[in-house]
């Protein structure tokens, strides 16, 4: 402080200096002024400088802070663990916790036993680590390596309350075989959310297809007609796709209302209308005749009566003088299975006659 004060006033002495000759040329002193004005700047210099010697400092000296006194080091108690296996929230799949354990020994009450400070620092630092990492999942080892670094952070007292414990350089890291066991179990899954999301997805338009829009050869040319609102023509067109469509996929037959627009059942139905009209189209053939017969019997395909019903038909043909007819419904029976014969006595051929008529000799 004093060193301060005697530059200040060396620099304060120099000022005046200058602005006494400033002042002396200006005025232009006679030269017996020179020495005294000299004389007297020097003297109130020399007079600041003693009273400053004289001034006891603000702060005395003891006071005064010494940082160039020794500190004395402080005591530090800490150890290195590595690759402590940890359980994680998936069983067989350990963390490897490596960490440096810092602690803090505490006043031991009376007649207390000696203790290992470190050991029960290691294992108090260990089994909060422990607590943590058993809810964690282990592919997310990164983001509860970040979570031990906090949680670990902080001196907190062991269970005996003999050392606080803290953690520092917290590593936490997965087997590398187990890393791979567990990517390939992600692959594994992803792949089987987006084929059971497929599978849903086809199934859900499978039940769309078949319970609304082909539900009927109506429902279909609706559909239809609405995918297509400004082709009228080409839905008219395509009514006998859709209803063959919506038949098989119903596993039924074209209902009889849509079999006119369906070009293979087209053809059939031209004996029944050529039956309603035959002076425009002539008769039919027997083959027509036949068709008409076993389309019009009021029995569904696959029913074994069909076949009985044709022998029957056949035989009323005969009867009736229709031999073509009968021979194409004998043709038709080929292809029908025979239904069993039942145990009661075969009836007789009708021969054409009635039995309360009988023949008369001419």
């Amino acid at each position: 402080m004093q060193s301060g004060h005697n530059a200040m006033t060396g620099f304060v002495t120099v000022i005046l200096a200058l602005v006494i000759v400033i002042v002396g040329l200006v005025s232009r002193w006679p030269l017996w002024v020179w020495p005294f004005a000299a004389g007297v700047l020097s003297t109130g210099a020399a007079a600041s400088l003693v009273r400053a010697r004289r001034r006891r400092p603000l702060i005395p000296p003891e006071r005064l802070l010494e940082p160039e006194l020794p500190i004395p080091q402080v005591e530090r108690w800490e150890c290195v663990i590595k690759d402590v296996s940890l359980p994680s929230l998936s069983e067989d799949y350990d963390f490897q916790f490596s960490a440096t354990v810092r602690w803090l020994p505490q006043e031991a009450p009376p007649n207390a036993p000696v203790v290992n400070a470190g050991g029960l620092a290691i294992d108090a630092v260990v089994d909060r680590a422990r607590r943590i990492t058993h809810q964690s999942p282990p592919h997310r080892s990164s983001l509860v390596q970040h979570r031990l670094n906090g949680e670990l952070a902080t001196m907190v007292a062991d269970p005996s309350g003999r050392v606080l414990a803290m953690a520092d350089n917290v590593r936490l890291t997965l087997a590398d075989a187990d890393r791979e066991r567990l990517e390939k179990l992600a692959t594994v899954r992803k792949n089987e959310e987006v084929w059971e999301h497929e599978r849903k997805w086809e199934q859900s338009k499978r039940a769309y297809l078949g319970e609304d829009v082909l539900r009927t050869p109506g429902s279909a040319v609706v559909w239809w007609l609405a995918k297509n609102d400004e082709k009228i023509d080409k839905t008219v067109s395509d009514i006998g796709l859709l209803a063959e469509l919506s038949s098989a996929a119903n596993d039924q037959s074209v209902p009889d209302d849509f079999q006119r627009y369906v070009p293979g059942l087209a053809k059939e139905q031209e004996p029944l209308e050529a039956m309603a009209d035959e002076s425009t189209t002539g008769p039919p053939s027997p083959d027509e005749y036949a068709r008409f017969l076993l389309r019009h019997s009021g029995l569904p395909d696959g029913d074994p009566r069909r076949a009985l019903y044709l022998e029957r038909v056949a035989e009323a043909a005969k009867g009736a003088g229709l031999p073509d007819v009968a021979d194409a419904l004998l043709r038709m029976l080929g292809d029908f299975p025979h239904p069993p014969q039942s145990a009661g006595p075969a009836e007789p051929p009708f021969d054409g006659y009635f039995d309360e008529d009988p023949p008369y000799d001419d």
